[in-house]
């Protein structure tokens, strides 16, 4: 990649990452489309997993008070479980269809919970585990899974700072065993870990600048702006799959 694509690169890594902050599902759901530009799709998911280990241990600093570790087992043990799958399954898997379905799923759950703002599931142990385990498969096969978790805190009608904190938690550890799987199948290359330094350093002051935003938003406006992203990244990918 030359010095001008880098820089771009940079930017838009930044911005992304301040969304997903403020998003509260991460950064991957807009930095794997993005990153698709500037590497090949195995080269992606290590790069996205690389950007997220640093993401995550950022939102942890920032948001660490409001973990609920309740709900981080509940949905990161089978997150944890399904991701290493996935990320296992995504060297032979054929991801022709899977941008379309991902799209379909997530407009229509956001525009449930959008047009039924008081619609939520209870947090028990068999949602959290479905929610965690597709998120956690979808992370590991196709680099991201974050809206999917994203739609399960938020149906769970969590508050702001628990839905940052354990979101950044469950992430952290589906990301470091998927980056640990992606290593060990080639797919991060030395220009990757070459950049790690200022991806770390974007990946803090993108979760910074994300954490004083969300600081001027209330519950309500918090859960409705999450909500709009998810339905913008399924149409995304729903008219992604059609434009190839």
């Amino acid at each position: 990649m030359n010095s001008s694509a880098l820089i771009i690169f940079y930017i838009l890594t930044f911005i992304i990452e301040i969304i997903g902050t403020v998003g509260g599902f991460g950064s991957s759901v807009f930095f794997v489309p993005m990153a698709n530009y500037f590497f090949e799709f195995h080269q992606v998911l290590g790069v996205t997993s690389l950007l997220h280990v640093f993401s995550n241990l950022s939102k942890i600093y920032l948001f660490r008070q409001g973990v609920d570790y309740k709900l981080f087992l509940k949905i990161g043990l089978p997150s944890f479980i399904f991701v290493i799958v996935g990320a296992y399954f995504s060297k032979y898997l054929n991801n022709q269809y899977a941008g379309l379905i991902l799209g379909i799923f997530l407009v229509l759950f956001a525009a449930i919970l959008l047009l039924k703002p008081n619609f939520a599931f209870r947090p028990t142990t068999a949602n959290s585990i479905i929610g965690g385990s597709v998120a956690g498969g979808l992370a590991g096969w196709l680099g991201t899974g974050g809206a999917v978790r994203g739609l399960t805190l938020a149906s769970f009608n969590v508050s702001k700072n628990s839905f940052l904190a354990t979101s950044a938690l469950i992430d952290f550890v589906v990301d470091t065993s998927r980056f640990g799987i992606y290593s060990f199948q080639g797919y991060l290359t030395t220009e990757m870990l070459s950049i790690a330094p200022i991806l770390l350093i974007i990946s803090f002051i993108g979760s910074y600048v994300g954490k004083i935003l969300l600081g001027k938003l209330s519950h309500q406006k918090f859960k409705m702006i999450s909500l709009w992203l998810i339905l913008a990244i399924g149409a995304y990918s729903f008219v992604a799959y059609f434009f190839k």
